[in-house]
């Protein structure tokens, strides 16, 4: 693994750019593996595409490039689709896919206490916990020749409110989220990625916000702190592979331009001028700020991360993969 692995453009890393891996041939990762993914915006990889494929959108980045999920089933030789998409009465209708991540999930907190896709597609995203009990009724197990990726919990954060009250909010997500990876390793998983909340302070959203984004990014500690925990006290430490967006996101931000960004987290990448309810679900090349946004930016919107951030993020997973002996 890279001295600093924050600073993913000095590492190399890297996955490849596309699923063309012939049979018989070795993927990028040096090892064949289905991803199953669970969690929601972020890992979104197209569950509400048939409504925002309309204006050019389907995931929430800069459209139409993929989020970090796809990148890494790429990397270990498949593809990831989605497990569930919105059908025009805006009711979810079962794909085959493996990517149980759905944009708005919580894993605790009720969806009704603050959604933005509401007006847009109305409450129909599953929580997590939910997302695995449909993929085990589907399938009945996990098996070692799956990498399960886990990233949720920072919608909980964003709708906690604030501090102090908010903090007891968190806790419950975070000690359900630990429930829910026990859940998955119960059932046969072998090689699980948690992946912690990121410094959703440092988000467009939280840098414009009255207090600078200092109340996101407490949450975001205490919701990892408490996760921390929550899986220590399971047992579970050991049995999963961590992934600290957290530091990286930190890192990343504080090296912005050795990472071959122009534009840091100050700005979006989807110009709210252009794009529909200012999300980057609706956006689209169209709606960018300049012509190549998608690379220059770290921001699509306000909160997800651009196509060049996700590529990135992929990679630093994949390290990170690699450094527990799977695949390279």
């Amino acid at each position: 693994m890279c001295a600093s692995s924050v600073l993913l453009s000095a590492c190399g890393g890297g996955h490849g750019g596309s699923s063309s891996t012939s049979s018989g041939s070795s993927p990028a990762g040096g090892i064949n593996l289905q991803v199953v993914s669970f969690g929601d915006s972020l890992s979104d990889v197209g569950t509400y595409a048939p409504i925002a494929g309309a204006v050019g959108g389907g995931r929430f980045t800069t459209n139409p490039g993929q989020v970090w999920s796809q990148d890494v089933a790429q990397y270990y030789g498949g593809s990831l689709t989605a497990a569930f998409t919105i059908d025009v009465g805006h009711e979810l209708s079962p794909q085959n896919g493996f990517g149980y991540a759905e944009g708005g999930s919580t894993v605790a907190t009720p969806a009704n206490q603050y959604d933005f896709l509401t007006d847009v597609i109305g409450n129909v995203e599953m929580p997590v916990n939910q997302q695995v009990g449909s993929y085990l009724s589907t399938h009945g197990s996990f098996n070692a020749n799956q990498l399960v990726l886990v990233w949720a919990g920072a919608n909980d954060v964003l709708r906690a409110g604030t501090l102090p009250s908010a903090a007891p909010v968190v806790q419950t997500a975070a000690t359900a989220l630990a429930q829910v990876i026990g859940q998955i390793v119960g059932n046969g998983a072998t090689h699980v990625v948690v992946v912690n909340v990121p410094n959703i302070g440092l988000s467009p959203k939280g840098v414009t916000s009255a207090d600078g984004g200092a109340n996101l990014t407490q949450l975001s500690q205490l919701f990892n702190s408490d996760l921390n925990t929550a899986l220590q006290t399971a047992g579970l430490q050991g049995k999963v592979i961590p992934v600290d967006a957290y530091t990286w996101l930190n890192g990343v931000v504080a090296n912005y331009q050795s990472n071959g960004f122009t534009v840091s987290n100050t700005a979006q990448a989807c110009d709210p001028n252009k794009t529909p309810d200012d999300t980057s679900l609706l956006c689209s090349p169209a709606t960018y700020a300049t012509a190549n946004a998608d690379q220059t930016y770290m921001f699509a919107d306000d909160l997800h991360p651009t196509t060049h951030l996700h590529a990135l993020f992929a990679q630093f997973v994949e390290q990170q993969i690699a450094a527990t002996g799977l695949g390279h």
